[in-house]
């Protein structure tokens, strides 16, 4: 009998880095098409893109690199580059990565920790309350299919 018809699922955190990295590109992918996005999966992180989103509208295109947890850095700025995780509670945020450095950075919660300063990034294992008003826009909605 399949796995799919047993009901065995998958445990997250059973899986390996690059595992987890096709996962969660599968699952912002299925929620990406509620949105009218098509994605396309990158093998080199090309631009610092994981994936390309393209928009059914035909023009728009989103560089997004997946990440674990809500995070930032050095070498994605000026890239155009978009951010997506999910949180905990499987929330799922996309979110421009300049524009979220420059609100962070007003709030002075980052810019002159020695993480920052000394290997250019910066990340949070738990969203703190700050942050999820900062990101409340760029939380996806759960939308149900209908039949």
């Amino acid at each position: 009998m399949s796995k799919i018809l047993s009901g065995k699922k998958v445990h997250y955190t059973d899986l390996n880095a690059r595992q987890k990295e096709n996962y969660n590109f599968q699952k912002f992918a299925g929620k990406l098409a509620d949105y009218g996005y098509n994605c396309i999966r990158l093998n080199d992180d090309w631009q610092g893109a994981d994936f390309i989103a393209c928009h059914i509208d035909g023009d728009e295109f989103l560089k997004v690199q997946l990440k674990g947890r809500f995070s930032i850095a050095k070498k994605y700025v000026g890239k155009n580059i978009y951010i997506a995780f999910i949180d905990t509670d499987e929330s799922y945020y996309i979110y421009p990565h300049d524009e979220t450095v420059r609100k962070i950075f007003s709030l002075d919660k980052v810019e002159n920790t020695d993480s920052w300063k000394n290997t250019g990034a910066y990340d949070w294992p738990h969203l703190p309350n700050w942050a999820i008003t900062l990101l409340r826009p760029h939380k996806m909605k759960t939308r149900r299919r209908r039949t």
